[in-house]
């Protein structure tokens, strides 16, 4: 048996998180539950588990599209063993030129050891937790006190623009819609606006539910 991994979600293409069109995979647990976090549907880890294979096998039509990856959470590095074979298998479908950016609530300290284990899999990671207090002016986080470590020469051509203030560029988010209905959305808001969102969706008739109300 193969090793087996706990996942919220996969799509193609996301263009907010990170340079390009990406492919986006979201795990599922996370044992560091920052408060005000608005993944918290990825929180939980009771969920049917599969096998790294059949997800690398799942997304091979369109990983060679892919500009880069994306892996957030969920928090990834709280499953080593199949983060590891997930990128070990991804990079065997994606083009050189294609980065890896994984996202983690983590100190970055903390990670060094897997980044040591599974060296040149990751060319960047966005590190430590959330802070819901801490102001917001950097594109690709959530809050300040997080930091973009890059590992690699691509990863330095390809994130360097992301130590600029944030601005309008970064005001965008991908919006999908599952088979059931579902809609979600992927990147980064500035504080409040989906708070603004869903006021003004109740202005038309509208009520939705957030993360906020998902099962913990």
């Amino acid at each position: 048996m193969g090793q087996t991994i706990a996942i919220s979600r996969i799509h193609f293409p996301v263009t907010t998180l990170g340079p390009g069109q990406r492919l986006g995979v979201w795990f599922q647990g996370c044992s560091i539950r920052c408060p005000g976090c608005i993944s918290i549907d990825t929180w939980s880890d009771k969920v049917e588990r599969m096998l790294v294979s059949d997800l690398v096998a799942a997304v091979s039509e369109y990983a060679w599209l892919a500009d880069g990856v994306t892996i957030s959470g969920g928090e990834p590095f709280e499953q080593p063993l199949a983060l590891g074979e997930l990128l070990r298998g991804l990079r065997k479908l994606l083009q050189p030129a294609s980065d890896v950016l994984v996202y983690s609530g983590l100190p970055f300290a903390d990670l060094t050891p897997w980044l040591d284990q599974w060296q040149g899999l990751v060319d960047a990671v966005i590190s430590e937790p959330f802070e819901v207090t801490a102001p917001q002016t950097r594109p690709l986080m959530g809050s300040d006190n997080q930091q973009l470590h890059m590992l690699t020469e691509l990863a330095h051509e390809r994130f360097s623009e992301f130590l600029r203030p944030r601005d309008r560029r970064d005001d965008r988010l991908d919006v999908m819609v599952d088979e059931d209905g579902t809609a979600w959305i992927a990147g980064i808001p500035r504080r409040g606006d989906l708070h603004v969102l869903k006021e003004r969706l109740a202005a038309q008739g509208t009520v939705i539910r957030t993360t906020e109300h998902a099962v913990r």
